[in-house]
């Protein structure tokens, strides 16, 4: 009775172990299955695993075009940077920050006060 016993309970052991690997190797497939997905939406191409048709001339007219981004919360992001670098006592990082800000979005609503900022910042340095 012993020996059967414990035979059931190497076969459950055994069971056990490989269901688990089964598991965990399934996981793992589907885990590189999506990061393939993810890295191609984030390269732009389709995220599906067929390859993409080129659109119909019917379907490419009837599609609106992707809204133009202004990046108005990039913008934002970098003026607060900036603007929390120069009371940090940083000058020459927060006008590091607004000269980004300036040259990727020259026309940009925070123009004004980037300037003015930036004046006092030089003066600041300068002292």
């Amino acid at each position: 009775m012993f020996w059967l016993l414990l035979i059931v309970i190497g076969a459950g052991l055994a069971f056990f172990v490989r269901h688990n690997l089964r598991k965990w190797n399934e996981r793992k497939l589907a885990e590189e299955e999506r990061f393939k997905a993810f890295m191609k939406g984030a390269q732009g191409a389709a995220p599906t695993n067929e390859p993409a048709a080129a659109p119909t001339p019917a379907l490419a007219s009837a599609a609106p075009p992707p809204p133009a981004s202004s990046g108005l919360a990039q913008q934002k992001m970098l003026f607060e940077a900036a603007h929390k670098a120069g009371e940090a006592g940083e000058p020459a990082l927060a006008i590091q920050l607004y000269g980004r800000l300036m040259a990727r979005y020259p026309a940009t609503a925070f123009a004004g006060q980037v300037r003015v900022a930036v004046e006092v910042l030089k003066k600041k340095l300068k002292a």
